[in-house]
């Protein structure tokens, strides 16, 4: 983040993998007596969570959900972003940029508490631990800031999750003027779960000098206080959120494969609440993020119902696409027709390996009664072979 584009130091030798550890096995094993008391909670939670999502979703304005559209579907916080997507957020930050935020936002009491990175620019002056923690999406990257303290403070915290822990790497900060904040590493410390006290970060910040001291400059900060766009001394554009869009919080329950259907489930209800039509099947490339199922050892059976690679829909055609090998893929094409008013039969009959120019034939049929939930210009949720889940990110180049 801002300060961490700073902190010149490596992180502990593999830690990066070391940390991304499984879920924790269940605890709780409820009794069928329980059924319906439990349905009756979880129905009154996501009655309060679908009504607390429709508040944030109210809360950005019309060009605030520009830049958080253009955000949808980038991976590690602008760590693979293409060119294009780069332009699309650059274009929406400047416009934000442009627009009467916060006027002095370092003065306002909306740029205090705890903000998450949802985007940062790539600096060839980003540190090791920027390029290690941040660019990972397993991880949650946080960044408080506490202003009006006696004791006045900017913290960035790597949250490696609920179960493991996080990493914390704080300042002293001062106010330069209504946009800028000064600030001094003086202290880093993880925090694991599983440990009763925190282990020191080992770095000298004493013997720093000038090296633990930067800048940070809010642009933008909203009247909602729910989206701040940053820029570091370095460089580095920063977009952080203390709200994020329901398609963010799915996308995100997904790179951690943490409670997915749970996500999915609320994610629809909501869309639900506020669609006035039925969803359509949109044309473009889609690539599988996500399945309910786990792939089995056939990749041919994998590829041929759907549970890999991406799936090209055109002219009332659909193609499933898998990369084999370098040069060599799978191909699969079919047609599709509208059964009901979410509901498509999908024949699947022309499949093929490819390798270059050619092609060897594959005799292989796939029926698919695919059930469309929720489909937009940049995510396709839906039932598909074996009343399987699919969550489809849209390719770039939906013209294929």
């Amino acid at each position: 983040m801002a300060l961490i584009e700073n902190l010149n130091l490596w992180p502990p030798s593999n830690l990066q993998r070391n940390l991304a550890l499984n879920s924790p096995p269940k605890l709780f094993n409820f009794k069928p007596s329980a059924t319906h008391s439990i349905r009756k909670t979880l129905h009154t939670c996501r009655c309060s969570l679908v009504n607390e999502q429709q508040q944030q979703q109210a809360s950005f304005t019309d060009q605030e959900k520009q830049l958080i559209d253009a955000l949808i579907g980038i991976q590690g916080r602008g760590k693979s972003a293409s060119p294009q997507q780069l332009n699309d957020v650059e274009r929406a930050v400047q416009v934000l940029e442009g627009q009467d935020g916060e006027g002095d936002p370092t003065s306002s009491d909306l740029i205090e508490g705890r903000w998450q990175l949802m985007f940062t620019t790539r600096p060839g002056t980003a540190s090791p631990i920027q390029r290690t923690f941040v660019g990972v999406d397993f991880f949650s990257v946080f960044q408080e800031v506490y202003l009006r303290t006696n004791d006045p403070r900017v913290s960035n915290i790597v949250k490696f999750s609920d179960w493991i822990g996080e990493l914390k790497v704080e300042a002293a900060a001062s106010i330069k003027d209504g946009k800028r904040i000064l600030f001094q590493f003086d202290r880093a410390a993880f925090s694991f779960k599983f440990l009763p006290f925190k282990v020191p970060y080992p770095v000298p910040f004493r013997l720093l000098g000038d090296e633990a001291k930067g800048w940070l400059d809010t642009t933008y900060l909203s009247h909602s206080g729910n989206l701040r766009i940053s820029r570091g001394n370095k460089g580095t554009t920063f977009v952080l959120q203390k709200r994020t869009d329901p398609r963010q919080k799915l996308l995100a329950a997904i790179s951690t494969g943490t409670g997915v259907e749970e996500a999915i489930d609320e994610f629809i209800s909501l869309s639900k609440s506020g669609a006035k039509d039925e969803p359509v099947l949109l044309e473009g490339e889609w690539q599988m993020i996500w399945s309910s199922q786990i792939e089995t050892d056939s990749w041919l059976e994998n590829a041929g119902n759907g549970l890999m690679g991406s799936q090209i829909v055109k002219n009332e055609q659909m193609k499933f696409l898998v990369n084999i090998l370098p040069g060599i893929r799978f191909s699969m094409i079919g047609k599709f027709v509208k059964s009901g008013t979410k509901t498509y039969d999908v024949t699947m009959d022309d499949a093929a390996l490819i390798g270059g120019p050619f092609g060897y034939p594959l005799e292989m049929e796939t029926k698919i009664n695919m059930e469309l939930l929720y489909n937009d210009d940049k995510i396709r949720i839906s039932k598909g072979y074996n009343n399987i889940l699919f969550v489809h990110l849209r390719a770039l180049d939906g013209s294929k």
